[in-house]
């Protein structure tokens, strides 16, 4: 009995050394696609938990910000020390912004595919052609309308078609808020996976944050889109296994 006890004592304590991941997905309404890539990290020796965002994987009743998601990933860090915060696409964001304010939380970042860079020419290319469309039918499109062409050109038609009313508005300060993201100030260090053939954020983006974070590393993987953590899997994991 004795040595059964410590036998147990052992393995918990084993336990208790891994390393812990904290996963932010990306814009998806399910965790299915996530399950795999979370299991083939465990067999690494992690221990892995994979968050739902609210809105996204779990319900809300208001639109949020960016101060909403930073109070409700501090209330699940809360009791844990020497993070390591994996962000996907819109989840990068959240991760950028909750390292600003919270750098001695985490131990370290790991940026995938990630939102975040604001693209005021993108802004300035759609006004013009909305101008034009104006100038040549004589319509007046409300702002309304411009505001959801706006959006669908930055994140994309399907998701926003998709998403609830306070989704909707949430997106909206969401992208307000890369107005002010101030990479450069990111004190923790950084680890940024990007697939080359992004069409959603283009690799461009991955550049201008290894540029902007003092501390980081840019790993970019030549045949993957948005996604290399679907589709080029243990390259992904190989890479977090040499940074961790």
């Amino acid at each position: 009995m004795a040595k059964e006890k410590k036998e147990l004592g052992a393995m918990k304590k084993m336990e208790n050394g891994k390393p812990k991941i904290f996963i932010l997905h990306g814009w998806t309404y399910t965790l299915d696609k996530w399950v795999n890539f979370a299991k083939d990290l465990e067999l690494k020796g992690f221990k892995i938990k994979l968050l739902k965002i609210p809105g996204l994987t779990e319900k809300i009743n208001k639109p949020w910000n960016i101060e909403d998601y930073n109070n409700w990933l501090y209330k699940k860090l809360e009791n844990e020390k020497n993070v390591i915060l994996v962000g996907h696409s819109n989840g990068g964001r959240i991760a950028m912004a909750f390292s600003l304010i919270y750098p001695k939380k985490v131990k370290k970042l790991i940026l995938i595919d990630s939102t975040g860079i604001y693209h005021d020419e993108l802004y300035i290319t759609l006004k013009r052609r909305l101008f034009g469309v104006i100038a040549k039918t004589g319509r007046k499109l409300s702002k309304f309308n411009f505001a959801k062409d706006f959006l669908y050109m930055l994140v994309g038609e399907r998701d926003y078609r998709e998403a609830s009313e306070n989704m909707k508005k949430t997106m909206v300060n969401l992208l307000g808020f890369d107005r002010n993201l101030k990479a450069e100030n990111i004190s923790v260090p950084t680890v940024i996976i990007w697939g080359k053939k992004d069409g959603i954020t283009p690799v461009s983006d991955g550049k201008i944050l290894s540029e902007k974070i003092v501390n980081c590393k840019l790993y970019i993987i030549d045949d993957a889109r948005h996604s290399p953590q679907f589709t080029r899997p243990q390259q992904v994991i190989d890479i977090i296994l040499k940074e961790l």
